[in-house]
């Protein structure tokens, strides 16, 4: 059968109608698709685990599977127990907070009305008009909370039931991926899927390390300085720092809030500084040297896929597409018509 040749603005219509629709698929079906995606991530992650449990300690493939989905609820769960133990810890400072946010406003409306010559009636009556907006924003917040921490819990139950499918059927998923192609081009399937795999797996584990070293670089400078809850501001700022550009000063933003609470203004100048430091740190020496060119995609890519992800899955599009970008990368070199794609992703190969 002949293939038929388009014109150009033919194909590059038919490629912005085919993205346009992805886009607007992913959209529609993120409630299903988010979990899904990473459970497909977390299962690459578990998968020499889960093999090595089978070839050799003789684990029936079933048992496998579920002490490989064990393991990970072990660490997600320890996590959660220190982070939650420090969040008590903050909650009793709450009152101190408001104390300090009502003595600084006092300041600025003191500034304001030495600067600006506004008088106390104009001052409080826009501060009363933005504290009711503000408190029926939080009241109506509080009438949904209950819904989105159960629809949560039933995300990540849901989370963990596809883990432990993607990994007790995987040669049935390998099977039809592979069936879904010609003949002549299944080895190639095969080695697209065994380098997504690959990939996927140095990349989630140098973002893991690059967590941990920078968690420990940030919690000796907390230390040092007397920060208080230290343990918590290093643990948020580890793992907000997985968002690319904007998630390191997220956590930087809270923490100075967080210390501010229980500590004083040069405290949270502190924090900035340790934040921002710790940022160069890892942007320019641990990320280059552990993370590395693992994904091999350029920062105006990045920006992007962030951006998009963002717009299409909230925060967790945010990280998703990253790895997302990189799959469409490999895919893209191994496909001879979407060589131009894979360069446009890819990163400039630096000439000796």
């Amino acid at each position: 059968m002949k293939s038929v040749k388009l014109a150009f603005y033919a194909r590059l219509a038919l490629i912005l109608h085919a993205v346009a629709l992805t886009l607007l698929f992913m959209y529609l079906g993120k409630t299903i698709l988010i979990p899904l995606f990473f459970a497909l991530l977390i299962s690459f992650l578990l998968y020499p685990l889960a093999l090595v449990l089978e070839t050799r300690f003789r684990f029936p493939r079933p048992l496998a599977s579920v002490t490989a989905l064990l393991s990970f609820v072990l660490f997600i769960g320890s996590l959660v127990f220190i982070i939650s133990r420090q969040v008590v810890h903050l909650s009793k400072d709450l009152p101190q907070l408001q104390t300090r946010i009502t003595a600084s406003l006092a300041d600025v409306k003191d500034w304001l009305g030495d600067h600006y010559h506004l008088d106390d009636a104009q001052q409080t009556e826009y501060i009363n008009k933005s504290v009711n907006g503000l408190m029926g924003g939080v009241a109506n917040s509080i009438g949904t909370t209950f819904v989105g921490v159960l629809q949560t819990v039933v995300l990540f139950v849901f989370f963990l039931i596809f883990i432990y499918f993607i990994l007790d059927h995987r040669r049935l998923l390998m099977n039809f991926v592979i069936s879904l192609v010609n003949r002549d081009h299944r080895a190639k399937v095969q080695e697209v899927v065994f380098s997504v795999r690959t990939l996927i797996n140095s990349y989630i584990l140098g973002l893991l390390s690059e967590m941990v070293i920078l968690f420990v670089l940030i919690l000796i400078a907390l230390e040092i300085f007397g920060i208080k809850y230290a343990v918590l501001i290093a643990v948020m700022a580890a793992v907000l720092n997985i968002i690319p550009y904007l998630g390191i000063y997220t956590a930087m933003a809270f923490s100075m809030l967080i210390t501010y609470a229980g500590g004083s203004g040069s405290q949270a100048v502190t924090i900035a500084i340790v934040m921002i430091v710790a940022h160069f740190i890892d942007a320019n020496i641990i990320l280059p040297r552990i993370v590395g060119g693992r994904v091999k995609i350029n920062p105006l890519v990045t920006i992007v896929a962030v951006l998009t992800g963002h717009l299409v899955w909230g925060v967790p599009g945010m990280f998703l597409f990253i790895p997302l970008t990189a799959i469409i990368r490999i895919i893209s070199e191994k496909v001879e018509e979407l060589e131009p794609w894979a360069i446009l992703i890819g990163t400039e190969e630096k000439r000796m």
